[in-house]
C-alpha cells in the first residue's frame, strides 16, 4: 500500500483506528480499507452509527459556538482525531477570531494529519499525548501556557471517555483536569449511552474489543457524575440532538436512538 503523506512512518495500516473509523462515518477521506471494513461490520448490526456519529459532531459545533459566545477564547480538545467537517479552531473563530486551540490526541496518525492543517497557525496547536497519563499530558508545554494564563478555558472532552475504561477511572481524570482550570471555565463532554439502544449496545462493544481502543457505555447516572464541580447549564445531560438544537424540530421523534448523550458545564 502506498502510504499517505498524511500518514507517519511506524503506522500499522493492518489494524482498524478508532479516529479513521470515526472519520469515515463522517464521510471524511484520511481511512483505510481496514477501517472501512469496520465501519461496514458496526453498521451492519447498527445502521444508524453514521447519523449518531454526525450528531456528534454537530453537538461539538453547537457547543464550540456556545462557549465562544460566552467570551471564552481558549481551547483544549483532548481527544480531538483528525479534524474532519469543520474544527473547532474554525467554529471558535467564526465568533471569536481571537481563538487558540491546544488539539491532543495519543493517535500519531491524527496528530499527524492536525499538524499538516495546522501549519502557518500561530494561534492553534497539535500534541500527542494520551488522556489516560494524565500528569504527562498536564506537563506539556501548550497546555501549561494556556492554564497559565488564566483566562477561562474550553475542555472538550467529545466521543473520547468511553474509551477509558472504568479501571482507568475516568472520573478522576475529569477531576484532575476540573482542578487545574480557571473559574470560569467548561467542560464540554459527550459520552455513548447504555440506556440509548440497549439492543445494541453489548454487540457494539464487543466489535470495539477486536481494535486497541475498546469502547465501555455508560450509564446517564455515570455520565453525569462527570460533571461533579461544574455547574450544568440548561438543558444538562441530554441526548445529542437535545442539547440547544438549532431548530426543535432537529431533535426528532426518537433522540434516544442518536444513544450518546452531552453536557455542556461551567466551573464557578
Amino acid at each position: 500500500m502506498r502510504r499517505a503523506n498524511w500518514v507517519p512512518e511506524g503506522t500499522d495500516l493492518d489494524k482498524p483506528n478508532a479516529a479513521r473509523v470515526y472519520d469515515y462515518y463522517l464521510g471524511g477521506s484520511h481511512n483505510f480499507e481496514v477501517d472501512r471494513e469496520m465501519a461496514r461490520k458496526a453498521i451492519a448490526l447498527w445502521p444508524e452509527l453514521p447519523q449518531i456519529m454526525r450528531s456528534n459532531r454537530a453537538f461539538l459545533r453547537r457547543a464550540v459556538q456556545f462557549t465562544a459566545e460566552q467570551g471564552i477564547t481558549r481551547f483544549l480538545d483532548i481527544g480531538s482525531g483528525i479534524p474532519t467537517f469543520g474544527s473547532v479552531h474554525e467554529i471558535a473563530r467564526a465568533i471569536r477570531p481571537e481563538a487558540e486551540v491546544v488539539y491532543i490526541d495519543r493517535d500519531p496518525v491524527a496528530v499527524a494529519h492536525s499538524r499538516l492543517l495546522l501549519e502557518g497557525d500561530r494561534h492553534s496547536c497539535a500534541v500527542q499525548a494520551d488522556l489516560r497519563d494524565i500528569d504527562d499530558l498536564m506537563s506539556r508545554p501548550e497546555v501549561t501556557a494556556m492554564l497559565a494564563a488564566g483566562e477561562p478555558v474550553a475542555v472538550l472532552l467529545v466521543a473520547v471517555l468511553h474509551f477509558v475504561s472504568d479501571a482507568e477511572d475516568p472520573w478522576k481524570l475529569v477531576a484532575v483536569l476540573r482542578d487545574a482550570l480557571p473559574p470560569g471555565s467548561a467542560l464540554v463532554l459527550s459520552h455513548a449511552s447504555l440506556e440509548g439502544r440497549p439492543d445494541q449496545a453489548e454487540d457494539h462493544q464487543k466489535l470495539y474489543r477486536m481494535t486497541p481502543t475498546p469502547l465501555t457505555m455508560r450509564t446517564h447516572e455515570q455520565i453525569s457524575a462527570m460533571f461533579a464541580g461544574f455547574e450544568l447549564v440548561e438543558p444538562g445531560v441530554v441526548y445529542l440532538p437535545q442539547w440547544r438544537p438549532d431548530l426543535p424540530e432537529a431533535v426528532g421523534q426518537h433522540p434516544e436512538r442518536m444513544t450518546g448523550v452531552a453536557g455542556v458545564g461551567f466551573r464557578p
